[in-house]
């Protein structure tokens, strides 16, 4: 690919989806090691260097079926040019700057299918949208952190009937070493489904300007690029979400903190090997509250949970119609097909 090629423009769009995917381990780091921040089993400085290597090597272990979905399987390839690109990836900035600022765990995966359905809608209208692949992501709204909670549910309860006869200092050091396990897991799988909506916004990109010919696939550089732009936005780190996730949810044991994440990393490596682009959000949130209702149904706070909920709910309207507006504007300084 000859990169003296690239237009100004491309050029632009594909810095703006880099700093859309840095945004996003910014906000989304939490997701991985709000547990065990929050068991102290690491320190915050310390976890958001370890997710970040983990979240960097995703690619080593996943295909790019994630981001074969985002680039052709929510709207139409055919349809996108720059002014939607620019629009879908303006929508889920500025919503996710917005939930950051406000200490939100809001779903960066969904602010961006927002934007892109938002761009395609107002370019096309509802001839953008491919059904098929934006149901099975809005299917995966609910289904993730169903399936997170059951998981971590689940796990709870092995493992405590497995150790209930052991002296609960022994059972809290041997799950303070197996957070590092399950912790590494989670970040995997956090690299590998999120880092891919990146990969397929910059794939269809180079797609819409006639850069691999009449086949959609992903170059390596932009794998790299997308992983290395998540893995310093983790580095960054988001203490306000940590903070809500790790603890404001519920209070969590290192042996809690192993069964969210392994059952929040089984449930990332399923919907990634399908190519479904799931929240990482969604799913750990899912995860926390299911551990917590293992202990008992009050040892969950309902009221934070309730705003999550709530934050997922307006997420995708909230980004499409930024990205409505966005689209529009840049009518003034893009060009469109």
């Amino acid at each position: 690919m000859d990169f003296a090629s690239f237009a100004p423009a491309l050029i632009f769009l594909i810095a703006v989806a880099l700093l859309f995917d840095f945004l996003n381990g910014l906000h989304d780091a939490a997701n991985s090691i709000a547990t065990i921040v929050s068991t102290r089993v690491l320190a915050p400085q310390w976890a958001v260097f370890w997710a970040a290597f983990f979240n960097f090597i995703a690619f080593l272990f996943f295909g790019l079926h994630v981001a074969q979905t985002v680039g052709s399987g929510i709207i139409q390839a055919a349809i996108v040019d720059d002014r939607v690109i620019f629009g879908a990836l303006t929508g889920a900035i500025v919503w996710n700057v917005v939930t950051w600022i406000a200490g939100i765990p809001s779903s960066s995966s969904h602010a961006l299918i927002g934007g892109l359905v938002g761009a395609g809608l107002s370019k096309v209208g509802l001839s953008s949208i491919v059904w098929w692949g934006l149901g099975k992501t809005f299917l995966a709204i609910f289904m993730s952190p169903a399936i997170g909670f059951a998981l971590a549910l689940l796990l709870v309860l092995i493992v405590s009937w497995t150790f209930l006869r052991v002296a609960p200092i022994k059972v809290d050091s041997t799950f303070r070493l197996l957070q590092f396990v399950s912790a590494s897991l989670y970040s995997l799988g956090h690299g590998a489904n999120d880092a891919q909506k990146t990969m397929g916004i910059i794939a269809v990109l180079l797609f819409s300007h006639g850069m691999m010919g009449d086949t959609f696939s992903v170059p390596f550089w932009v794998v790299i690029s997308c992983q290395a732009a998540m893995a310093l936005g983790t580095l960054c780190g988001g203490w306000r979400i940590v903070h809500t996730m790790g603890s404001k949810i519920t209070r969590l044991s290192p042996q809690q903190g192993f069964c969210a994440e392994t059952g929040g990393a089984i449930t990332l490596f399923m919907a990634t090997y399908l190519g479904v682009p799931v929240s990482t959000t969604h799913t750990i949130t899912g995860a926390i509250i299911g551990v917590g209702a293992a202990r008992r149904v009050t040892a969950v706070r309902w009221g934070v949970a309730r705003g999550i909920v709530f934050a997922w709910i307006v997420t995708m309207p909230a980004a499409g119609l930024i990205s409505a507006l966005a689209y529009f504007l840049s009518g003034f300084f893009l060009t469109g097909r």
